[in-house]
């Protein structure tokens, strides 16, 4: 059933992985953001959801937009939840930034669990059997009212993490492993 929320004014538990992903990615390089809030708005194509988060404000992460944020990119196949690399919501923040847009994104693929990633490949998807979407460091997105390419830009444009550019299916692949591109 398709749902709307905001968030973004508490802090919730989160497990240590997550804590720790976050203390590492302090300080923020200079390429990221500023010092104001960052916000983002995502809408799942697969589960109709939206969600628009202030995942950064008054220096910090803000654990229940990140908590909120991971159950809306969750393998929707599954439901498995995962924390997602908070480095990856920096990623996203830059680019939309950079594009000048507040538009939300729309999410083909953030999570996925080991056994949908390799269902998946075996259905010949092309998907890497070591898949940063496993480890909660990918999405798979496209900016409402921006051309594909100029996401694929303004992506490769950051020198961050990993850019692949998929017409046919539409979308943009982002992730937070090495600086590379297809």
């Amino acid at each position: 059933m398709p749902s709307s929320l905001e968030v973004g004014s508490g802090v919730s538990r989160r497990s240590v992985l997550a804590l720790t992903l976050a203390a590492v990615a302090l300080p923020l390089p200079a390429w990221a953001l500023g010092p104001g809030p960052r916000t983002l708005a995502f809408y799942g194509l697969h589960t109709e959801e939206r969600l628009v988060a202030t995942y950064w404000a008054d220096g910090t992460y803000d654990f229940a937009a990140l908590d909120a944020i991971d159950r809306l990119l969750r393998d929707f196949r599954t439901g498995e939840v995962r924390p997602m690399d908070p480095r990856l919501m920096d990623i996203l923040f830059a680019v939309r930034r950079a594009l000048g847009s507040d538009d939300e994104y729309r999410v083909v693929s953030g999570y996925r669990s080991r056994a949908t990633n390799e269902m998946l490949r075996r259905q010949g998807h092309g998907v890497a059997r070591n898949s940063l979407h496993v480890a909660g460091r990918a999405i798979d997105v496209a900016l409402a009212g921006r051309p594909l390419t100029a996401l694929r830009h303004a992506a490769r444009s950051l020198g961050r993490g990993g850019v692949g550019y998929y017409p046919g299916p539409g979308f943009v692949h982002l992730d937070t492993g090495p600086v590379r591109s297809w």
